[in-house]
């Protein structure tokens, strides 16, 4: 599956600062991680915190897949609000998945200040706000929710939410808690150090066939080579359909802008990262040397041949998108690109064994939470490869 299309800007801004080669023999190991984008990353750098031996392997370049699609906006909110999502899973997972997704923006702080990357991590402000008369009640009942619930939250009013440059604001919930990054230098970094601690990276490497036998799984390439391992862990994001039985995703063409330097950008832009409730919504944040990163214009996805083909129609709305909402900041585009992602019904995470009997796992992060729920599945990856409880395991299980 192509899931992007242009170069995103990631990609622009750093290059290829490391090749990897391509598998050409056969080899033996206790897991193999499919996927070389940040999920991939996180769970090799997790396995081995847990001393397990560990090959990567990745059909493109590492960091070449939906991962580089990524604006990196780190938020505990998932695409599901919290009161919504209390009706849908019940009151326990819901809570517990939001706080979980706020602990795991913390806990990637700690990680990039651990392998000492220069990523870009910033902590944000998260304002979600409304432009529309008839969501702000929507919006008063979720600030409710999370308020109730322990959430450092506080609530604007159409004054306050102007005074941050959204012309046609009418009321926004300012959630403590949100942060925003360079992904592909993140996941560079992190894949640095995960080999310096004993991982073996194959890109370039397509596996065509994966065979299960009494006591391994064995994976075969594209030319021919053979791996056998005990553990598999996909790490493919939203290509993870062509080997999942259950429907679990539907899948979305989102696109993406990145806008020229604007130099004297707010003080109230930089302290924030910005999405409404517009559905599709619409996202935004802002860079360290000053540009504007915003997205959304979501459709339903059908080939790449058709989600690139709206690409120019998208730029030019996207664009007017942003001049109505914050009309003091010029926004010239400077790049764009296309992406393809997931929604799920509940708007969660899978991570675990849709089969009991197969040591073949999955963390997948689907929605606009895909790095923060990456960070979860570091926490459950090692309980599913050892067979023991953990609540996430329970709560974002396959069959649900």
């Amino acid at each position: 599956m192509d899931i992007r299309t242009n170069e995103p800007f990631w990609l622009i801004k750093n290059a290829l600062p490391t090749s990897y080669p391509s598998l050409q023999e056969d080899l033996e190991t206790e897991v193999v991680i499919l996927g070389g984008g940040i999920t991939g990353a996180l769970i090799a750098y997790q396995l081995l915190q847990e001393n397990y031996k560990v090959v990567l392997l990745e059909k493109r370049d590492v960091f070449n897949g939906s991962s580089a699609a990524s604006t990196a906006m780190l938020q505990y909110e998932v695409d599901v609000p919290l009161h919504e999502l209390i009706e849908q899973v019940g009151l326990t997972v819901a809570v517990s998945s939001y706080k979980a997704c706020e602990e795991a923006i913390f806990s990637l702080e700690a990680l990039v200040k651990d392998i000492k990357s220069d990523c870009d991590f910033q902590r944000k402000k998260s304002v979600y706000f409304t432009t529309s008369k008839k969501d702000v009640a929507f919006l008063k009942q979720e600030y409710e929710a999370r308020k109730e619930h322990g959430f450092k939250v506080s609530w604007l009013d159409a004054e306050k939410v102007q005074a941050l440059g959204i012309k046609e604001g009418r009321a926004a919930i300012v959630s403590a808690s949100g942060a925003c990054m360079d992904p592909y230098k993140f996941t560079q970094d992190l894949l640095k150090v995960c080999v310096a601690k004993g991982l073996t990276i194959y890109d370039r490497t397509e596996v065509t066939s994966i065979t299960h036998k009494e006591d391994h799984i064995q994976l075969k390439t594209k030319e021919g080579q053979k791996v056998t391992t005990t553990h598999l862990v996909h790490c493919t994001g939203y290509e993870s359909v062509q080997t999942l039985d259950e429907d679990i995703v539907a899948l979305k063409s989102t696109y993406a802008l990145a806008s020229e330097v604007v130099p004297k950008l707010p003080a109230a832009f930089k302290k924030h990262i910005f999405w409404d409730t517009s559905k599709p919504y619409l996202y935004f944040r802002d860079t360290p040397e000053g540009r504007i990163i915003m997205g959304g214009g979501d459709e339903k996805f059908k080939n790449a041949s058709a989600r690139d083909g709206l690409l120019p129609k998208k730029e030019k709305a996207l664009t007017k998108a942003c001049n109505q909402t914050f009309p003091e900041i010029p926004f010239i585009m400077d790049y764009s690109w296309a992406g393809t992602f997931g929604e799920t019904k509940d708007g969660l995470p899978y991570i675990g064994k849709p089969d009991a009997a197969k040591n073949e796992h999955y963390v997948l992060g689907f929605g606009g939470n895909g790095i923060t729920f990456s960070v979860m599945g570091m926490q459950a990856i090692g309980a599913s490869i050892e067979g023991t409880p953990h609540p996430f395991l329970e709560y974002y299980k396959f069959g649900r």
